[in-house]
């Protein structure tokens, strides 16, 4: 199993507060539309919500992690012409019977919750850091201090609108026996 985390982080790892992101860089809204593009992503309910209008990411399989499945199955839909999908699951079970083969193009999205589930699944973490100052309610697990990931590439700091942000990569270290 190997599939991919992305995340927009704050220096205590903070993903968000009251539902929303704590900061909009348009250079990591299109890292992540180009990372994600034509690709599967999963996500939580209240993630799925968060986003404009409650839809799914055009041109993306989306798959919602629920434990309240059977009350948004009628949301589900099928593939439409920008490729667009929706589908919900109830479990990790469910979620890997659904993914394809290669799960390299699959992404976790968030909420909290989904990332610490799946992250036992996950063998790249790409981590956008920014210096918001923002208090967060929701974060994201520390890979800093996760002795299994370790950064293995790191852009220049960047600038917008005062908040300072690099693009990180985590990658599992490998397993020794």
């Amino acid at each position: 199993m190997a599939m991919n985390q992305i995340v927009n982080v704050n220096a205590s790892f903070g993903i968000g507060k009251d539902g929303d992101l704590l900061c909009h860089i348009p250079e990591d809204m299109r890292f992540f539309r180009e990372m994600t593009a034509g690709k599967t992503v999963v996500m939580g309910r209240k993630t799925l919500l968060s986003m404009p209008g409650g839809r799914p990411l055009k041109g993306r399989r989306n798959i919602v992690l629920s434990r309240s499945k059977d009350k948004y199955a009628s949301e589900s839909f099928s593939e439409d012409a920008e490729g667009t999908s929706l589908c919900y699951v109830s479990g990790i079970e469910e979620l890997l019977s659904m993914l394809p083969s290669d799960t390299s193009d699959v992404f976790v999205i968030g909420g909290e919750a989904i990332y610490r589930l799946l992250l036992p699944c996950c063998d790249i973490c790409y981590v956008t850091k920014n210096d918001c100052g923002l208090e967060a309610d929701t974060f994201y697990p520390d890979l800093d201090k996760d002795p299994d990931f370790e950064i293995v590439s790191e852009s220049e700091r960047k600038l917008h609108n005062g908040i300072s942000y690099r693009f990180c990569t985590y990658k599992r270290k490998e397993a020794t026996a």
